[in-house]
């Protein structure tokens, strides 16, 4: 009997020994993935882009072959030379009045000295005076006129720049841009093949800091904040975990049914507020890895 007894006390201690604690809450890790599309249409000529690849924003990684539109640019730009070859040179046409003008005016001053000499009439002199204030008229008439036609032959030019404009900003857009600095997760497109506009290239992600998307209960919301720190456990062998310090970065405004990931068939039924805490990312956090959390440290729990 006392034997019976004695097993008895000792299954009930390698029970209690054997608990684990567990975490407030689980999750996933996760990243916020970009996928590059092409801005420009035609073949890939240059995309130097690998699985696993860390690439720097702004780095020019291909381009796309422009040779239609440069072709197309040359044909614009030998329309403005043309449209420009139809305007008139106002200055060469209004020197030629004023030309006429300087005659007049040497006339005038010789019929004022032969007036004074009594050698002409004011006859003479008003008559001059007069062919003076015509050509000036004359020139004023031309130089409208000439100015006028001219702005017209020009407003020709306006819409051909625009369309220049338009090819500059396709032809930049050729060229692939890596968007955001992170890492290469997975290329769809290679080079030599076609590309069009929206065609994806390649999906990356920033790996430095990874999001660990956990859910929370009711009762457990209140005792959360943004900005707070927590625990975050991965695991490192099949019976321990490693701890790392992740920041609270977001808590949702609405619950949701639990997701399949809660251990509990019980669990999943609730309802839940997803938090995604942000955690520095020693380069062994891996997208999609499991991950749990404890609001307070072990220590507290204690």
């Amino acid at each position: 009997m006392k034997y019976f007894i004695g097993v008895i006390i000792l299954c009930f201690g390698l029970i209690s020994c054997s608990g684990e604690k567990l975490s407030d809450a689980y999750g996933n890790f996760e990243a916020d993935e970009v996928i590059v599309g092409s801005e420009g249409q035609g073949k890939i000529l240059s995309f130097n882009v690998k699985e696993g690849e860390q690439i720097k924003a702004g780095a020019i990684v291909g381009y796309i072959d422009t040779m239609q539109l440069s072709l197309k640019k040359q044909q614009l730009v030998a329309s403005i030379n043309s449209v420009t070859a139809q305007t008139m040179d106002v200055q060469s046409q209004l020197n030629i009045y004023r030309e006429q003008k300087n005659n007049i005016l040497r006339e005038k001053r010789r019929v004022e000295h032969m007036l004074k000499d009594e050698a002409a009439t004011q006859k003479e002199l008003d008559n001059i005076t007069g062919n003076i204030e015509v050509v000036d008229r004359e020139i004023e008439a031309a130089r409208k006129k000439l100015e006028t036609g001219n702005r017209g032959i020009l407003s020709q030019i306006e819409p051909i720049e625009k369309q220049i404009d338009q090819i500059n900003d396709q032809i930049n857009k050729s060229l692939i841009i890596n968007p955001v600095s992170g890492t290469v997760l997975t290329k769809y497109s290679e080079e030599m093949e076609l590309a069009g506009y929206g065609t994806p290239l390649y999906k990356i992600a920033g790996l430095d800091e990874i999001t660990l998307k956990v859910y929370v209960s009711g009762d457990q919301l209140p005792h959360i904040k943004l900005g707070q720190e927590v625990e975050v456990l991965i695991d490192d062998t099949k019976k321990e975990n490693r701890s790392l310090k992740g920041t609270i970065k977001w808590i949702a405004s609405e619950a949701e049914f639990t997701p399949k990931i809660v251990q509990t068939k019980d669990e999943r039924v609730d309802m839940v507020y997803a938090v995604k805490v942000l955690v520095v990312n020693d380069g062994y956090l891996k997208i999609g890895m499991p991950g749990e959390i404890n609001f307070m440290s072990s220590s507290e729990k204690d």
